[in-house]
């Protein structure tokens, strides 16, 4: 009896090893999978960027830096529209409707990186590329692994993102150097902070049971928190060190 009762221990606790071993793959999927449609929205962005740029393309949206024509005033609000249907719609959509509201905004969103690639050098664009690359793999590595709830942080960082869009909004008519500053220094702080946040966050969605196309649909919109974390960060970090064109 006591043999078979050593043995009994010994095959639960194998089991629940391979199951906490199976669980631990399937976390690292889903977490693999938001970061791969992430790069690759930040890839579409950079694309549609370039060739905007290269085709003088560019010139539909806006004749210089600041000064956009009214298909460019469109594509700059489009996401931010896209942004809040989605918000009050997510649960809702299909998963196709969600990868088509990622693949637009990723999209959209090159317009505006046109406008920096012909505003700031190139080698100023690839040094604080590399510096946000950093910053945000640090930050997010901080937000999956840290055993503190970092859910004390949401209201704190919802006030500052809405205060920051609402400087930069109020800030294309009032063309303010300080206000741009100020609203640059605090946006680099919110989103340094949504990186870990939603890090966090979508490990403890995983965590909590999500599965199927919930999950699915789970990975597109987490893609989609870290995309724009990642560039909001890229476009503050470079408005505030980069080197703009002679």
């Amino acid at each position: 009896m006591a043999f078979e009762d050593v043995q009994t221990q010994r095959a639960r606790a194998a089991t629940q090893v391979a199951a906490a071993d199976s669980y631990d793959a399937g976390l690292r999927q889903h977490m693999l999978g938001i970061y791969n449609y992430m790069f690759a929205g930040l890839g579409v962005s950079g694309a549609v960027a370039y060739f905007l740029t290269a085709t003088g393309a560019s010139t539909i949206f806006f004749t210089a830096p600041g000064q956009f024509t009214a298909l460019g005033w469109v594509a700059l609000f489009a996401p931010l529209a896209l942004l809040l249907m989605a918000s009050f719609s997510a649960a809702r959509l299909s998963t196709a409707a969600s990868h088509a509201i990622y693949w637009s905004v990723a999209a959209l969103q090159g317009v505006s990186l046109a406008v920096l690639f012909q505003a700031y050098t190139g080698q100023s664009i690839a040094q604080i590329f590399f510096v946000t690359a950093a910053a945000f793999g640090g930050l997010s590595l901080f937000g999956y692994t840290t055993k503190r709830s970092l859910s004390g942080m949401s209201t704190f960082l919802m006030v500052g993102l809405i205060g920051v869009i609402i400087a930069f909004v109020v800030n294309i008519f009032l063309q303010s150097g300080l206000l741009q500053f100020v609203a640059s220094v605090i946006g680099v702080l919110v989103f340094a902070g949504l990186t870990a946040f939603d890090t966090q966050r979508l490990k403890m969605d995983y965590i909590a049971g999500v599965s199927g196309d919930a999950a699915a649909k789970a990975q597109v919109w987490g893609a989609l928190s870290l995309y724009l974390n990642f560039i909001n960060l890229f476009q503050l970090l470079l408005s505030l060190f980069g080197q703009r064109e002679e």
